[in-house]
């Protein structure tokens, strides 16, 4: 077990869990907050991606991660806009969306299907020369995703609780609620959008400059990952408070990315990989039901002992009845 399983192979899935976690509190914000089903995650993850590339390719890797952010954002507001503003449907939105990001992002890379991001300093390198030491340079990278990472979901968990955020909760719950406040949904709709794709942007943005080359295709299959990420992490709590729901769902990407690279010791050929992913989603989705049909049948079958044992104690007491009678 200990070789099937081995310390880089799980390094490897936190550091890329820790990066997909980014994209799955992303689809947090949409899809559990605002209650919206955004499928332009895809192509924002791909544009985060390729701005992160060509920046740092002009030497300018910190500029690199506030430029996919800015360009997850306008990503999301795109989106946004065509929902709040035109009455497009969420699903359509994104797909339209999603769609003209594909041409975008190869009009970004010089309209190449792929670039390398070699022969320059990254955010990466940048970190691994702060400190010496054979440690850091074998962790550096799963230490400055999880920092960036973790200050991610504290940011997240702050501006939930401020009065925008607070909005943009509601706004999630009861549209018509809100309304009814006086608060406009569409602009808390269209913030919301905005700040689940930065996020979507700077998972892009770390994944090009952790792998050093990026592909057109990149994206594609992301909003399933992410999903997956989401219901994972949703299966360890029920109830709780903003702040260990964000944490379970980043939790939840990294017991994916375990999963996967399970699959990737297993010899499951490349081919087979979206298969991996939908079936992992379809047990996530199914999880809970099972287990309140698991949980309803062990109450059935108590309750069907416990009339058996009433029954028996019943008939034992007429039986001692009936036996002092006869005396």
């Amino acid at each position: 077990m200990e070789g099937f399983i081995t310390v880089g192979i799980v390094q490897t899935a936190l550091e890329l869990g820790m990066i997909y976690g980014l994209v799955a509190l992303s689809l947090f914000i949409s899809f559990k907050i605002l209650n919206i089903c955004d499928l332009s995650t895809d192509g924002c993850y791909t544009l985060g991606c390729a701005v992160s590339a060509i920046v740092t390719l002009a030497g300018h890797p910190i500029l690199a991660i506030f430029a996919a952010i800015a360009a997850g954002v306008l990503s999301g507001f795109v989106t946004a806009i065509l929902q709040t503003k035109f009455g497009v449907e969420s699903i359509l939105a994104g797909i339209i969306v999603n769609t003209g990001l594909y041409s975008i992002n190869l009009a970004v890379m010089g309209f190449k299907s792929n670039v390398a991001v070699f022969g320059t300093d990254t955010l990466f390198s940048l970190v691994k020369g702060l400190i010496p030491g054979a440690f850091w340079a074998e962790w550096y990278k799963l230490i400055t995703v999880t920092v960036i990472v973790l200050i991610a979901c504290f940011l997240i968990w702050w501006f939930l609780g401020t009065r925008l955020g607070l909005s943009i909760r509601a706004t999630g719950d009861s549209p018509a609620m809100v309304r009814a406040s006086s608060i406009n949904t569409g602009f808390t709709i269209v913030v919301g959008m905005c700040v689940a794709n930065a996020f979507t942007g700077l998972a892009g943005a770390l994944t090009a400059q952790y792998d050093k080359s990026v592909d057109i295709t990149r994206g594609t299959g992301m909003v399933t990952v992410a999903l997956a990420s989401v219901i994972i992490g949703g299966i360890f709590y029920n109830k709780g408070n903003m702040l260990k729901k964000i944490i379970f769902v980043v939790i939840g990407s990294c017991i994916y990315r375990f999963i996967v690279s399970l699959a990737l010791r297993l010899n499951v050929p490349t081919e087979f990989f979206k298969l991996v992913s939908a079936l992992i989603v379809a047990v996530a989705i199914a999880a809970p039901s099972a287990k309140k049909m698991l949980k309803l049948k062990g109450q059935k079958r108590k309750a069907r002992k416990n009339r058996l044992a009433l029954a028996n104690g019943i008939g034992e007491e007429n039986s001692t009845a009936a036996n002092e009678k006869e005396d």
